[in-house]
This record gives C-alpha cells, structure tokens and sequence, in this order.
C-alpha cells in the first residue's frame, strides 16, 4: 500500500481545542490502526534515507517512539529514545528548550550515541522545531553526525523548518 498526501488528510482526525484552545491537534491513531497503512507510513517517513548509512535513529518521546523503532529496526541501525526528564534509568545529558509558555527539557543517555555515528532523528509531527532542535543539540553534544530529520507530519504555517538549520529536512504530508 503506498500513501499519498490525499490518504493521509483523509485518515488522520482532527480534534479542534486540544489539548488547550485554538490547538488543532493531528491524531494519526487511525493510520496506525491499519496494519498497512501503518507499515507504509514507516516506509514513507524513512525513504529518502533508505539507503543511508545510519548508526542511530533517534525517536523523540513519544510518539517518535512508534515510526524511530521500527524505520531503526528496517535501516539495521540502533534505536535511541530521547525522553522527558527522569525517564530514563541511567547517566544522560540534558536540553533546555522553548515552549510557547515557559520551558520543558529533553533528555537521553550520555552513551547512546559514540562520536562520529550517523544518527537521523524521528518524530511524528514537525510543528515549531523546538522539540526536533533539542534533539539536534542533544545528537551534537554526544559528538553524533546528524543525517537528517524525518516526519510524518509537518505543520508548514508554523515553520518549524527554520529551527533545524541546514539539517536535511523530510516530511510525509505538510498541512
């Protein structure tokens, strides 16, 4: 089963007002729930690095979780989960980032990711970048290369884009 653009719009709920006012949240559970749509998202959100030397893919928590593991799993690579902090059981680094109102971190073990390992970041949706860059910043302090991003959603109107840099950029769908 391929996806296209048209499908993906036609299958993920939009829930206006979450999870504050103004929010419209895109909910991608019923593409999951279809076991080949499911496992033709994992492809579309891989492809340009199909064929890519990957050491690491990073999913950002949590629901990068669910494309990182198994496009790590496909790619041969190692899965890292980058988590909200205390989450993880071990010594980590941590990043401060920027929200809309405030802060919030991001963290992930010191020995996930050896200098000089190629490493591509997932998550499922690209919204303002703040999360992705931590990340970014997380891959760097480790010493890691960063290959790429890869989503499943991006929300274009927000320019989230602008917050990676030069970092190559790939997105299923953009709204």
């Amino acid at each position: 089963m391929g996806l296209d653009a048209a499908w993906i719009r036609d299958h993920v709920r939009d829930l206006p007002d979450y999870p504050k006012p103004g929010v419209v949240f895109k909910d991608i559970t019923p593409v999951l729930a279809l076991p080949e749509a499911f496992a033709a998202a994992v492809d579309a959100v891989m492809e340009p690095f199909s064929t890519v030397e990957i050491d690491k893919v990073v999913g950002i928590e949590a629901r990068g979780f669910v494309f990182a593991a198994p496009i790590a799993c496909r790619l041969g690579a190692g899965f890292v989960p980058v988590r909200k902090p205390g989450k993880l059981p071990w010594h980590v680094e941590r990043e401060e980032y920027a929200l809309e109102y405030g802060t919030d971190v991001l963290e992930l073990h010191r020995d996930a990711i050896l200098p000089g390992e190629r490493v591509l970041i997932v998550d499922d949706v690209l919204a303002t970048g703040g999360t992705a860059n931590a990340a970014l910043r997380l891959v760097h302090k480790l010493g890691g290369t960063i290959v790429g991003c890869a989503f499943f959603i991006e929300l274009g109107f927000l320019d989230g884009r602008r917050q990676l840099g030069e970092t190559e950029i790939h997105s299923v769908v953009n709204y």
